[in-house]
């Protein structure tokens, strides 16, 4: 297991998953999880978001992963697979710096660059880095997104 949270997020913008969440995996990939997934918004309409302690998918009624996002921004951030919490909150020249240790070309985001935040992608994967920034131009890092695929459900 990486020793930092950003060369965890790292990993995963490189092989977008974590441990077997991925969009397209199934709700029984979710739900093989340590501990119990909670309901994020309660809701009768679908899709549906899940959480596992900073960890949240969005469901279709068909059982598929459509979006995978890990919230970094608060003070600690835990993952279900990971035993302990990471510190939350890393700046973007650590999150830069375990990109470039894992080989993991990105890019500047315009399109989530704005206001106070800034945005970065991972091309390869569409991962992408959302960043708060504060007044005195600090950027931390708020979450990590893993985009649908497009999925039209069956259903």
């Amino acid at each position: 297991m990486p020793s930092s949270l950003p060369d965890l997020l790292a990993r995963v913008a490189l092989t977008a998953r974590l441990g077997p969440v991925r969009v397209g995996a199934s709700w029984a990939d979710v739900t093989a999880l340590p501990g119990e997934p909670r309901e994020v918004l309660r809701s009768r309409r679908w899709p549906r978001p899940y959480g596992h302690g900073d960890l949240e998918v969005l469901v279709c009624r068909c059982g598929r992963v459509l979006l995978v996002t890990v919230r970094a921004g608060g003070e600690t951030v835990e993952l279900p697979w990971c035993e302990g919490v990471f510190p939350g909150g890393p700046d973007e020249a650590e999150v830069v710096a375990a990109l470039e240790r894992a080989g993991c070309p990105w890019e500047a985001d315009a399109a989530h660059t704005f206001g106070g935040q800034r945005g970065l992608r991972v091309p390869a994967t569409s991962a992408r880095f959302v960043f708060a920034v504060s007044g005195d131009g600090r950027s931390r890092l708020h979450s990590l997104g893993l985009p649908g695929d497009g999925h039209a459900c069956p259903a």
